[in-house]
């Protein structure tokens, strides 16, 4: 009887191209494997890891293992990543981005550049753009965040924190926008600083530059910029417990909208900008390929959840024979089908306007960045005010034109006209 590993041929033919494997013995990779899609210069798989699935990349540089076995699933891993210990799957991990022991990652996450944790954090459906550094012992679930401009300059979770994105009627309409996606990509913004043992109970909306205080448990929105807070822990109480009230319904999907939105704004920003970045490096097609199916199953997730919970809104206010909720509720569950519509594809609300706005930023940005399309983070930093501002004001045009597309459609609620106004302020 052969004993051999079915890997053993891709191990060794690895070693041969120079991937470092001190003990290629304790190594497992799938026969659906492209090796082709793993780099020969400066990769490091350290014992105990396995490496499985046809959409695996993995880049110059990168480390696997160092800290305890690590198990990738149909990943991709940009240059000199770090995954040291753990569970990673249907993720992307873009330059540099790191990982400690005990990382559970499962489906719909992208870390960028520089992103990374301490031990033991679990991430599902969750964005970290570049710099944003997470503690130890972190549930970070179905969460976008942003801030800060260089890892001495970073948005920062501190350990044992927690971002509650299931409730007790089972849903997980629960998405949290710790800065946004126009403001967010242009690396310029002040960071955003979750103090150690608190958490989220989303769907939560946080503004760039604010403060939490270690041991605050947010409940509400704090959109507004450069915010101390510090959330009082709710008064003794005990009442009737009614399943699926949802006294704040429009809010939840306000929340929820203005995160579906956000998340085709980075859509729209990796097709046309990230996309060149990306694939000026080495395997770069694959994570930029990988990042849109991310995003791709991010919306896919919040459809679904938004979807779910229609249908129990409206049953729950006909069993109460509520008149103040049932027509709201009922507008709700009878254009969940158009709003899953709105959302899914191509950007299809793009307006004449939005396209100008785009081709106009798209024009300036070009000639900033002439033949240098390598260094991504030094570019976008690099552009003059007034071209970033152009570029916010295309990617602000399609979360607002969409928000106000569901507005719309859901008149009894009278979503986002807090938002509107705001931003009209700014």
């Amino acid at each position: 009887m052969d004993l051999k590993p079915k890997s053993h041929d891709k191990i060794s033919k690895l070693i041969e191209c120079g991937v470092e494997i001190p003990n290629p013995g304790t190594i497992d990779i799938g026969d659906e494997v492209n090796i082709n899609q793993i780099s020969e210069k400066g990769v490091k798989i350290y014992p105990g890891c396995r490496i499985y699935g046809s959409k695996t990349v993995i880049s110059s540089g990168c480390q696997l293992g160092h800290e305890a076995p690590v198990t990738i699933e149909d990943c991709q891993l940009g240059s000199k990543v770090e995954l040291k210990g753990g569970f990673f799957s249907k993720s992307v991990f873009l330059e540099k981005a790191n990982m400690g022991m005990g990382a559970h990652v499962r489906e719909g996450c992208i870390l960028e550049e520089e992103a990374g944790s301490a031990h033991c954090v679990g991430l599902k459906q969750t964005i970290l753009f570049p710099f944003v550094t997470l503690g130890s012992l972190i549930n970070f679930c179905d969460c976008f965040m942003a801030g800060g401009t260089s890892r001495s300059n970073h948005s920062e979770v501190g350990s044992s924190y927690i971002h509650f994105n299931f409730t007790p009627d089972a849903d997980k309409t629960t998405p949290s926008l710790i800065g946004d996606v126009p403001r967010g990509v242009m690396l310029n913004n002040p960071p955003v600083f979750l103090g150690g043992q608190g958490g989220i109970v989303g769907p939560v909306r946080l503004g760039y530059g604010n403060v939490v205080a270690a041991g605050s448990v947010l409940r509400h929105d704090y959109p507004q910029d450069n915010q101390l807070i510090c959330e009082k822990v709710p008064t003794s109480s005990v009442k009737t417990y009614v399943p699926s009230a949802y006294p704040n319904l429009g809010r939840i999907i306000e929340n929820n909208v203005l995160y579906l939105a956000n998340l085709v704004a980075l859509e729209e920003w990796y097709k046309h900008i990230r996309k060149h970045f990306l694939q000026a490096q080495p395997l770069g097609s694959f994570l930029f390929t990988g990042a849109m199916e991310q995003l791709a199953s991010a919306k896919k997730e919040r459809l679904k959840r938004l979807k779910s919970m229609a249908g129990k809104a409206r049953t729950s206010a006909i069993k109460q024979r509520s008149q103040k909720y049932f027509k709201g509720r009922s507008e709700f569950y009878e254009q969940i089908g158009y709003i899953e519509d709105l959302f899914n594809g191509e950007f299809a609300a793009e307006s004449e306007a939005t396209k100008k706005l785009r081709n106009a930023f798209l024009k300036k940005l070009e000639k900033a960045v002439a033949k240098n399309q390598t260094l991504y983070i030094e570019t976008i930093q690099a552009l003059p005010a007034d071209i970033s501002s152009q570029g916010i004001t295309w990617l602000n045009d399609i979360v607002s034109t969409l928000g106000e597309t569901v507005s719309r459609a859901l008149p009894s609620l009278g979503l986002l006209k807090k938002y509107h106004k705001n931003k009209k302020e700014k």
